[in-house]
């Protein structure tokens, strides 16, 4: 399984580790991002109002599940790395039969879901009534490629459990050009509106799975699946076990942001149309804590089975400061530039206004999540995950849909609304540095 991409956590110098792993992680997330965000631009100023409207709702539902389907298949990434740090790369093989098998039932679920309660899933979505059809559209051919979706993800977890976080920054690359040539071609000549957007995104989706397959084959020996690997085993329960957590963790924190967008579409197809776009460059500015609390359950768990909790617990601080670097200069291009990077994707100042508002509010979460999203990490290389799904909870029933349903009720603002966000968050980061403390209390050093 020798490949001079694969990346040994236990040794060597820990920023340069983290970071040559960390920034592909970050720039395969841009480009993936880049699908929905590629979308709402080109209807935004091809399409139409209701279309722009029925993109950013219907997206939402997509960016739930991608980030459900991303946060589970992080129990694959930290079972290979922790398989690789014990030396005990024999059990990988039987790992991802199991991870395959697994998620081909959880694609075909998905699709069912989408597919056939696409119209139910936008009416509970409370989506103007302008641009109930353009979404249920949206939701429906979207999830007739799930089953790229699912694949890709799955296959970018298996990468960076390798160590090798390059090689997926390759094909969602690719993935990303085609979509935006399929957007140009689908919405701004054929004029095909919300469907030809979603129909870009497939298409892209599915080429990057197909590049994903012959890059894994061509790149990572030692990997030979028999029939006998395929279906359910020990190593299922291991990734239920780990995943099922991170899961409802995500679906849990993604559902607070689709309730907000329903608090939101209450208030008419402005702030919907503003909230859609706002939430497009908040996808954006959210990558890098993602990419490093991957990068550091990576870390974490290849060091934690090569018995190297000290490499652990450095590499998470090391991933904090680098966090609040990178997070600070977001919010600062955020708060003073959001608003032209909202004017990108509509030809409506009034939109751009409602969007920019909403996104001020937000844009303390790009400093808040530095720390929060680093200690996720460590805590899920530990297979803590539980931890990370109960600290989830809590942010989200009692801070962050209850102040956010407030501050709609009261016609506050889009600012305050997005305000609710780096709150539930500040109150994450408390909870997890207590829990920090009892933890190293009981798993010293």
């Amino acid at each position: 399984m020798e490949d001079d991409r694969l990346s040994d956590f236990t040794v060597g110098n820990i920023p340069k580790k983290i970071l040559a792993f960390m920034l592909p992680v970050l720039g395969a997330l841009i480009l993936q991002a880049a699908y929905g965000a590629v979308d709402l631009l080109v209807v935004g100023q091809f399409g139409t109002t209701a279309g722009l409207s029925g993109v950013s709702t219907g997206s939402q539902i997509l960016n739930l599940i991608t980030l459900v389907v991303t946060g589970s298949s992080m129990a694959v990434t930290v079972l290979i790395s922790r398989y690789l740090g014990e030396d005990r790369a024999d059990r990988i093989n039987r790992l991802l039969g199991s991870a395959f098998t697994l998620y081909a039932l959880v694609a075909l679920v998905l699709f069912l879901l989408l597919f056939f309660g696409a119209l139910p899933i936008t009416h509970l979505m409370q989506a103007p009534p302008q641009a109930v059809d353009l979404t249920a559209q949206y939701i429906r051919i979207c999830g007739s490629g799930i089953f790229f979706i699912v694949a890709y993800n799955l296959l970018s977890a298996i990468f960076r459990g390798l160590g090798d976080s390059r090689s997926p920054l390759l094909f969602v690359g690719i993935a990303c050009i085609i979509n935006i040539i399929g957007d140009l071609y689908f919405v701004a000549i054929l004029h095909m509106n919300v469907a030809g957007a979603a129909l870009a995104t497939i298409l892209a989706q599915a080429i990057s799975v197909i590049f994903a397959i012959g890059l894994l084959k061509k790149r990572v020996s030692g990997i030979e699946l028999k029939r006998t690997d395929f279906g359910f085993n020990e190593e299922t329960i291991h990734i239920l076990k780990i995943g099922i957590p991170l899961a409802l963790q995500d679906l849990l924190t993604q559902i607070s942001f689709v309730v907000v967008c329903a608090f939101v579409n209450s208030l008419g197809l402005t702030a919907s149309s503003g909230y859609g776009i706002a939430c497009k460059l908040i996808n954006f500015a959210m990558l890098l804590p993602s990419a490093l609390m991957q990068s550091n359950a990576a870390f974490v768990s290849m060091n934690v089975g090569a018995k190297r909790e000290d490499r652990a617990s450095q590499g998470t601080k090391i991933s904090i400061c680098v966090g609040l670097v990178f997070g600070c200069l977001v919010f600062l291009c955020v708060w003073f530039a959001g608003d032209r990077m909202c004017a990108l994707f509509t030809k409506e100042p009034i939109i751009t206004q409602a969007a920019f508002q909403y996104l001020r509010g937000f844009s303390f979460e790009t400093i808040v999540t530095a720390i929060l999203f680093s200690l996720l990490g460590y805590f899920n290389g530990h297979e803590r995950t539980l931890w990370s799904m109960s600290q989830g909870i809590l942010q989200t029933f009692l801070v962050r849909i209850p102040f956010a349903y407030f501050m709609t009720i009261q016609h506050a603002g889009l600012f305050l609304i997005g305000l609710a966000s780096p709150l539930a968050s500040t109150f994450g980061v408390l909870l997890n540095l207590i829990y920090l403390s009892r933890f190293r209390k009981q798993n010293p050093c």
